[in-house]
């Protein structure tokens, strides 16, 4: 059975109904009259009144407006009347928000809500209810003071937090992980894909098993260095971590968050320190190699010399002493070829202010191109500058103009008895973005199975030409790691070796 109150008959029922609804109400139920003289009277006030605003049957006289008056919070009163007024006059609905002091409660946030309506001879009825929501403005007090110590906490920090909602696959990121990718809104970022996709390729096998650990409770959190690509095109390094703080009775993770860190400097402190010690290791390596080899060279020719004038001195032959003077010169100008090349290395791998200038590449080369085209009149070469011509590295001029010249020589030098060499000269940038040169030619190659350990070394030639010398390439790599560059080689023995300069320029 339903039960209409407009439809029903019964006034008993009804005001029962009426009285047993009003008494389980919290709020303050009333009906709130001001007639045209502005007098004020409340036809009907609920008994509530007295729990929620300490008013008892008898306060609601004419005199009440100035008992409220003296109630409202002193910073609140005006706007509170201004509200009164303006329902009044505009007929409309009476919402407002306000602080009382009550005799025993003391300082209180009240809410009324009321329907406003106007009778021929012009009273004002307002039909409604008063709430006490002081606990609620605690709660979003409280709640505020905490956003803003989140937000203060973000603003402070120097990571960017992530929070991961795996069960929609929604993913948000913070201002400052976004700041971290050079992107202004998160519009265009909003998936885990997303970011997996800008994760550089050699970092993404490491990057999907630490989390995947995490993810099946084998480590406490997750944590990760990779590289992350930017709305520019550039790799950055960031440190992620995270934590899974909701999993189902599976224990299938449900919401993860975490943070990114911008570690680019430190990374790149890192390699650069990395890539000193390693010089350092390499400059050790070759300096015990180096005296080794000075010691070695010099005593066998000092030996053949000591040899030669003993000759001299037991035989009185003039024929013989000739033939002795003739290898005499001989040792005297290997030795001189070889004190050469060895105070060569020594100003190299010894000069601490090398004179590092803006140079255009392009133009360097096609200084090589002219300064070999005398090298060897029999052999038809052809060179490639893809190089550009804009293009600058700096460099020393000196050392730039040996390098170049020396992979040229020796592409010439070791060409294939079968072809005409070719060179090419190519310029990448590499994904760290250092720009590199890469030289290319056609001509015998390499076995680095062989002698890959022993390419740039001192001496070491492996191919038998009768101008092989084995100090070209030690030189220049001495020269690029003077430059703290790095050089790296690729070859196919028959089919040719490609050199790659990678420059401590980007």
């Amino acid at each position: 059975m339903v039960f209409d109150l407009y439809e029903n008959e019964d006034c008993l029922k009804v005001n029962n109904f009426y009285k047993k609804l009003f008494a389980e109400m919290p709020d303050l139920l009333f009906q709130f009259v001001i007639d045209t003289d502005n007098n004020y009277s409340f036809p009907l006030v609920s008994k509530s009144a007295d729990e929620i605003f300490e008013f008892t049957a008898s306060d609601f006289n004419n005199d009440i407006k100035f008992i409220i008056y003296e109630r409202v919070f002193l910073q609140d009163r005006e706007i509170f009347f201004q509200s009164l007024v303006k329902a009044r006059k505009e007929v409309q609905p009476w919402d407002i928000e306000f602080r009382a002091v009550l005799p025993k409660k003391g300082l209180r946030w009240f809410k009324i809500s009321a329907k406003t309506e106007q009778s021929p001879d012009g009273r004002v009825s307002f039909y409604g209810h008063v709430s006490d929501i002081t606990d609620l403005k605690d709660k979003e007090e409280k709640l505020r003071i905490s956003e803003e110590r989140f937000q203060f906490a973000l603003d402070a920090s120097t990571a960017g937090i992530w929070d991961w909602d795996m069960v929609t696959n929604n993913v948000f990121y913070s201002s400052l992980s976004l700041k971290i990718l050079e992107l202004d809104s998160a519009d265009i970022f909003d998936d885990p894909e997303r970011w997996d996709k800008i994760v550089h390729p050699d970092d993404l096998p490491k990057y999907y098993s630490d989390i995947q650990e995490h993810f099946d409770n084998k480590i406490p959190y997750y944590e990760n260095y990779h590289r992350v690509m930017t709305s520019s095109g550039n790799y950055k390094w960031i440190l992620d971590r995270g934590k899974v703080i909701e999993r189902d009775e599976n224990g299938k993770p449900l919401r993860v968050i975490g943070t990114h860190t911008d570690v680019s400097l430190q990374k790149e402190k890192e390699l650069e320190l990395m890539k000193t010690m390693k010089l350092y290791s390499d400059q050790n390596s070759r300096l015990v190699n180096f005296s080794h080899i000075v010691s070695h060279n010099l005593n066998t020719q000092a030996g053949n010399i000591k040899s030669i004038l003993d000759f001299i001195d037991a035989d009185s032959n003039k024929e013989t002493v000739n033939e002795m003077l003739e290898h005499l010169r001989t040792v005297s100008n290997d030795l001189n070829e070889t004190i050469s090349n060895l105070t060569q290395i020594v100003k190299t791998q010894s000069n601490i202010n090398i004179a590092v200038v803006p140079l255009k590449l392009s133009e360097y080369i096609e200084k090589t191109i002219s300064t070999i085209k005398g090298y060897d009149k029999q052999v038809k070469v052809t060179i490639v500058n893809n190089v550009p011509q804009y293009l600058t590295i700096n460099f020393n001029p000196a050392y730039l103009e040996s390098v170049l010249l020396n992979f040229a020589t020796n592409a010439i030098k070791y060409a294939h008895p079968d072809r005409d060499p070719i060179i090419v000269f190519d310029f990448s940038i590499e994904p760290e973005g250092y720009k590199s040169l890469k030289i290319t030619d056609n001509g015998l190659g390499i076995d680095l199975a062989v002698y890959g350990d022993l390419l740039f070394g001192m001496y070491k030639t492996f191919h038998k030409h009768q101008e092989a010398r084995g100090i070209g390439l030690y030189i220049t790599r001495n020269q690029i790691e003077a430059m703290k560059g790095t050089i790296s080689v690729e070859s196919e023995v028959g089919v040719g070796t490609s050199f790659k300069i990678v420059f401590n320029d980007m």
